[in-house]
């Protein structure tokens, strides 16, 4: 190895050891052998091996002659042979999370009773616990931090997303989803809605579903509900246990296809017709 770093080697046969980390600026070749059966973020790795110095390099990803590659597979090529521009890691951790899935989380191959807390909570609580290391670290630690409630879980039967066509490139889609979800207030979502039509032209269907999400999101989170969510052809409103609606306050909203309990709200959907996106606001403005 160190000769070869030195220059008095040409050829380096070695195994994917060679991803951690070293640093050899003088390199300009690297090939990969049957590169069908390493993961995407390994070859990003090896191919970051080369190209370090001043000199021209390239990368050769080999697969045996007339093997059929797996979809997934042809993914992982295709991906590694296009992110090619500076800064083209954070596309490729995109791209291999698209590939892979996110993982188990919640599931019984985790040890623990994060099922059990529920992953709402489980979020909660690993927020306070970084607000509390923080928190240790710039001397603050004895200041009470405020209490508050999980963001409520939001599932409306709408298609709600950002599609390609609207917005090409992935980066600012990516950008747009995170400006979406730091939204605190409803004051907040006119201007991005605003905004997204001068960068981008007319809001399609789906841009202004998901506008819609966000702002009763927004409202569900001033007014204390843990969920809405879409089942049976109903929208069902629900509080966090203890807490309980004021029926006197939702009293003027009562009439066929709105439905009032003490923990739960719903909403007939074919009763209310296309006026059920209102009713929902009304209700959560008079809750909060």
């Amino acid at each position: 190895m160190s000769d070869f770093a030195r220059g008095k080697i040409d050829i380096l046969v070695c195994t994917t050891i060679i991803e951690s980390g070293l640093d050899m600026p003088n390199v300009n070749t690297l090939i990969v052998n049957k590169a069908d059966k390493f993961g995407l973020t390994q070859l990003y790795q090896l191919r970051g091996r080369i190209g370090r110095g001043a000199n021209l390099a390239h990368a050769y990803f080999l697969y045996d002659r007339g093997k059929h590659l797996t979809h997934t597979a042809e993914k992982r090529l295709r991906t590694i042979f296009e992110a090619t521009e500076l800064g083209a890691g954070f596309n490729i951790a995109i791209k291999d999370l698209e590939i892979r899935g996110a993982g188990n989380l919640l599931g019984v191959k985790q040890s623990g009773q994060i099922s059990a807390v529920g992953f709402n909570l489980y979020c909660r609580l690993l927020a306070e616990a970084v607000e509390r290391e923080k928190s240790k670290r710039s001397g603050t630690a004895d200041r009470p931090a405020p209490p508050s409630l999980p963001p409520p879980n939001i599932d409306l039967p709408l298609a709600t997303y950002i599609p390609e066509e609207y917005v090409a490139d992935l980066n600012t889609r990516l950008s747009l989803y995170q400006r979406l979800a730091d939204v605190k207030s409803v004051d907040e979502i006119e201007g991005l809605a605003n905004e997204f039509s001068d960068r981008f032209g007319t809001l399609p269907d789906e841009v202004k579903n998901l506008l819609y999400a966000v702002r009763v999101k927004a409202l569900a989170a001033k007014a204390g509900i843990e969920s809405i969510t879409s089942e049976h052809g109903q929208i069902t409103l629900r509080l966090f246990s203890g807490m309980h609606f004021d029926k006197q306050k939702l009293a003027p909203l009562a009439r066929d296809g709105i439905k009032i309990g003490l923990t739960q709200v719903r909403l007939n959907r074919k009763l209310l017709g296309r006026q059920w996106r209102k009713v929902l606001e009304e209700v959560l403005g008079r809750v909060g």
